[in-house]
């Protein structure tokens, strides 16, 4: 299959999954709706509005002018792609609806075959979106693979899991070309000029897909004198989360803790707000850092980039920032922890 029919299939997915939930001609349910209840019963965060969310950015991120900005350096070898495929292992995370989805557009959009171990807590949407290419274009069907083995016959690996899991996967895969990744949070920084709409934006951030994904914003940075109560009204629209059976359940023993303790913390209702300068929180604990010099802040985080997979930021600019209520919408070209995927699977194996 040459680029420009992989291409195409996918640009006929994106238009699949920015329909979600909507019918298709003559009321026929979406292709996708059955499996979305699935996913939802099965994994009780992946809630439908969490699989709704993920799937309508996807869709939304795979334009055609979208393709074009992100291949357009890749395209002399995409062209020649295909001819010496290889198998590529692809481990997945399962944390919020469709982690591994952008390895297994990259595998695929290479001319690779994608040869997939999913997470059990995420194994239903990506197996439900193959079978549309497959509609879309049968030849997909040699190409894509899953298993709930070990992995046999790869040629190279990409692996998403935990810092745990990162020394393992090392060891285990260490005599493939591979890109393993561990453990990685969202940040932002508030200067204390947001807009309402920005500050809505820091809270969807914070609050989307109950703050489980690699991009979620769990530790913001406020000037000295900031009032944190300036920001509730743009978390009360996210209420409906505290009725979440386990949501709730992680909300109220960290209150708890937080009591016995007598630390200090404010509580937003449906998020605890906690001073703290770890990078990494609890569910439904947001922590926070107050800062006087921006640049030496900067200075800290540029060190730390090895944790963060995105700062949320409505005045900077530059790598790893992104604007506030963008956090979970990635384009095709940022990639996860900031390595190339589509370069390693086009000139490292």
């Amino acid at each position: 299959m040459d680029i420009s029919k992989r291409i195409q299939t996918f640009i006929d997915l994106g238009k699949i999954l920015a329909s979600y939930p909507g019918e298709e001609d003559h009321g026929v349910p979406h292709p996708l709706e059955e499996a979305a209840l699935k996913a939802s019963e099965m994994n009780p965060w992946f809630t439908p509005y969490n699989i709704r969310y993920a799937l309508n950015a996807l869709g939304e991120s795979m334009t055609r002018e979208k393709f074009s900005r992100w291949l357009e350096r890749y395209m002399p070898s995409l062209e020649t792609s295909g001819r010496c495929k290889k198998t590529v292992g692809v481990v997945t995370a399962g944390n919020i609806p469709l982690a591994g989805f952008h390895d297994f557009l990259s595998v695929l959009i290479s001319g690779h075959r994608f040869y997939g171990k999913l997470s059990g807590q995420d194994n239903i949407l990506l197996p439900a979106i193959a079978g549309i290419m497959e509609r879309i274009d049968p030849e997909w069907k040699r190409q894509i693979t899953f298993t709930d083995s070990t992995f046999s016959d790869i040629e190279a690996i990409i692996a998403t899991g935990s810092d745990n899991t990162f020394r393992y996967f090392e060891y285990y895969f260490s005599r493939f070309p591979r890109i393993i990744r561990k453990n990685r949070n969202g940040t932002a920084i508030l200067s204390g000029h947001e807009t309402s709409e920005e500050l809505a934006g820091i809270a969807s951030d914070v609050m989307l897909y109950f703050g489980l994904g690699c991009r979620s914003v769990s530790k913001i940075y406020i000037p000295e004198e900031y009032d944190l109560l300036q920001m509730l009204p743009f978390f009360k629209p996210w209420d409906e989360l505290i009725r979440h059976n386990k949501y709730y359940n992680n909300y109220e023993y960290q209150k708890s803790i937080r009591i016995v303790n007598k630390q200090m913390f404010v509580d937003f209702g449906n998020i605890l707000l906690s001073e703290d300068r770890k990078m990494a929180s609890s569910v439904s604990v947001l922590n926070y850092e107050r800062y006087t010099d921006k640049e030496r802040l900067l200075e800290e985080l540029s060190g730390l980039r090895d944790t963060i997979q995105c700062i949320v930021s409505a005045s900077d600019t530059g790598h790893l920032f992104v604007i506030p209520g963008a956090a979970q919408k990635p384009e095709l070209w940022d990639y996860a922890d900031g390595t190339d995927t589509l370069r390693f699977l086009l000139e490292e194996i």
